[in-house]
């Protein structure tokens, strides 16, 4: 019970880390946010991997899961240092979000809850393709939904990591125990034929 009990457990937080990510997806592509586009599309892969390991009793899927989750624990505080400006980031200078191709940023800049977005028509400090605008009156500023929404993934991939580990430790084991019991075909065991019960002796005179 206990073992089915840490795989839903898991399947839980895999569906969950899914529901996130294709959120997430959703407004990265709404900014043109390449490089989040880019490591969202790996995460969803990821876990898809690690769900399809959870259901069929695939312990190196699982362990696959497990490392990629540590590598999204680190792309995820990264980001949360990139929006905070933590040392020598800012986000007036670095656009690494979008591999430096274009100046677009969150979606949320714009788009957030109660923001007043106002259009500079007459500002020839953009390029053509782009447009200047100031925006007030966000009841929370970009910076800190994107904050959020990578501490909720930060949150999520250490729950699916400890989660993953400890399925994948019950599988190790159940593998090892089948092993043991049936290790007579692994030495190459045979079982005795059967012999007759009518044995032919000579017969002296």
């Amino acid at each position: 019970m206990g073992k089915c009990d840490g795989r839903c457990t898991l399947l839980v937080i895999c569906s969950l880390q899914l529901v996130a990510a294709l959120q997430r997806q959703v407004f990265d592509f709404l900014g043109y946010q390449w490089a989040p586009i880019l490591a969202n599309f790996l995460h969803i892969m990821a876990v898809i991997l690690g769900m399809f390991g959870t259901v069929q009793f695939r312990f190196r899927y699982l362990i696959f899961y497990a490392v990629w989750l540590v590598l999204w624990v680190g792309w995820n505080s990264f980001i949360i240092c990139f929006y905070l400006e933590v040392g020598n980031l800012s986000q007036d200078r670095d656009f690494l979000m979008t591999f430096n191709t274009s100046l677009h940023r969150s979606w949320w800049m714009e788009h957030g809850p109660g923001c007043l977005v106002t259009r500079l028509l007459d500002s020839h400090m953009a390029p053509d393709d782009h447009h200047v605008i100031t925006v007030s009156g966000c009841l929370l500023d970009y910076q800190y939904i994107e904050v959020l929404s990578s501490a909720i993934q930060v949150l999520l991939a250490l729950f699916g990591f400890v989660y993953a580990c400890y399925v994948s430790k019950v599988f190790q084991d159940d593998e090892d125990s089948f092993d043991f019991i049936g290790g007579f075909d692994s030495y190459g065991y045979q079982p005795p034929q059967k012999s007759s019960h009518l044995q032919l002796q000579p017969l002296y005179t």
